[in-house]
């Protein structure tokens, strides 16, 4: 079964004043859908777009595995664990919260930032937490999070080229850049798919290149 979501449905949360624009796919903060609360493991889907000078202050965190992909920009991470990092564009940058850390995400560039950010719940509460930058990750490079039960899989084809679908229990799909067509349908920048039981399936894009974000999920 496939579920396309499209990105003019999501949510529209942040604080316009402060320069945060923020875009929900899933139930997030004072926006609650009973029917939306999460995809297996996957808690929530936002899209952040921060002006120059902008972003989140020092905010806590804690049994949550968070994967943020840069879209344009430069993403300034700081924790209490004492990482401190840019994370750009083709980075993927994992934050595992475990029994809690606290972090600070700003746009200390000139330009505009966005990315997406993903939350997932660990199979398993507590522990210490961790961040790991993979940088200019490679395209159809997977990047393994065992602990929540899930894999991020990074897919660029060009114009007309098929990137097989994972056959699992639950895929979501993330279209970052292009068009995509899946399962009958075409998918643009900020829509996704939610399948259950992918089997054989496979995404093509459409009228150029195109960049997609691919879980993987157990459950």
């Amino acid at each position: 079964m496939i579920s396309v979501h499209r990105s003019e449905d999501r949510y529209r949360g942040g604080d316009e004043a402060a320069g945060i624009d923020t875009r929900h796919a899933l139930s997030f903060g004072p926006f609650y859908d009973p029917d939306n609360l999460r995809f297996g493991p996957i808690l929530a889907c936002n899209e952040e777009r921060l002006a120059p000078g902008a972003g989140f202050e020092e905010h806590p965190h804690s049994h949550t595995e968070i994967v943020t992909w840069v879209v344009e920009g430069e993403l300034t991470h700081r924790d209490s664990a004492g990482h401190s990092t840019a994370v750009r564009a083709g980075d993927v940058a994992h934050l595992s919260a475990a029994s809690g850390v606290r972090h600070v995400e700003r746009n200390d560039g000139e330009g505009p930032l966005a990315f997406l950010q993903m939350w997932l719940a660990p199979l398993e509460p507590g522990g210490e937490p961790s961040y790991t930058v993979v940088p200019g990750i490679a395209d159809s490079t997977p990047y393994a999070l065992p602990g929540a039960g899930a894999m991020l899989h990074v897919r660029r084809p060009a114009g007309g080229e098929r990137t097989a679908v994972p056959d699992a229990a639950r895929v979501y799909v993330h279209v970052v850049r292009g068009r995509a067509a899946l399962g009958g349908e075409e998918l643009g920048p900020g829509d996704a798919a939610r399948i259950t039981g992918a089997r054989g399936l496979a995404a093509v894009a459409v009228d150029g290149p195109a960049e997609l974000l691919v879980w993987e999920l157990a459950g």
